[in-house]
């Protein structure tokens, strides 16, 4: 199993990062590989992702998600993915947001992948992206605002 864990400062407030962390179909616009992200309901998504020119579909529960804290899922199906983001206030308009992504490599292309680090690589600049959207945007495109505990 791969593992990756990053943060980074938004200066935001953590309601606004928050919030827009739980926006799953704005994705695209900030992490690469992501191809769409289908909300199928408050707990459901469809994922479709192409990385490294291997492409991939599969449906991702959110299994915990309490405001302004943390935000998990795993995959239900397909490749085996999980992962958690939380926020941490730094002060009224800066949050922490870090990301832990858990998954199981697949053929020698994703497996070469994650043993010379082109996944921390890729999540470090999709955090990065994360930072630039929503910072340039200054506010949310939305947010769902729900608690779902954990199982």
């Amino acid at each position: 199993m791969a593992t990756v864990t990053e943060s980074v400062d938004v200066h935001v407030p953590i309601s606004t990062a928050y919030n827009q962390w739980t926006q799953f179909e704005s994705f695209p616009k900030f992490m690469s590989g992501v191809e769409s992200i289908r909300q199928i309901d408050d707990t459901h998504t469809h994922w479709t992702t192409s990385i490294a020119g291997v492409k991939r579909e599969f449906d991702a529960e959110i299994t915990e998600q309490h405001p302004d804290e943390r935000v998990a899922w795993k995959s239900t199906d397909g490749t085996t993915h999980a992962g958690v983001v939380t926020f941490h206030r730094l002060d009224d308009a800066t949050t922490r947001v870090t990301a832990q992504l858990d998954w199981e490599p697949e053929g020698l292309v994703e497996k070469a992948g994650a043993i010379i680090g082109v996944d921390d690589r890729q999540i470090k600049n999709d955090m990065r992206r994360f930072q630039q959207f929503i910072e340039e945007r200054g506010h949310e495109t939305g947010g769902w605002r729900g608690d779902v505990d954990r199982p």
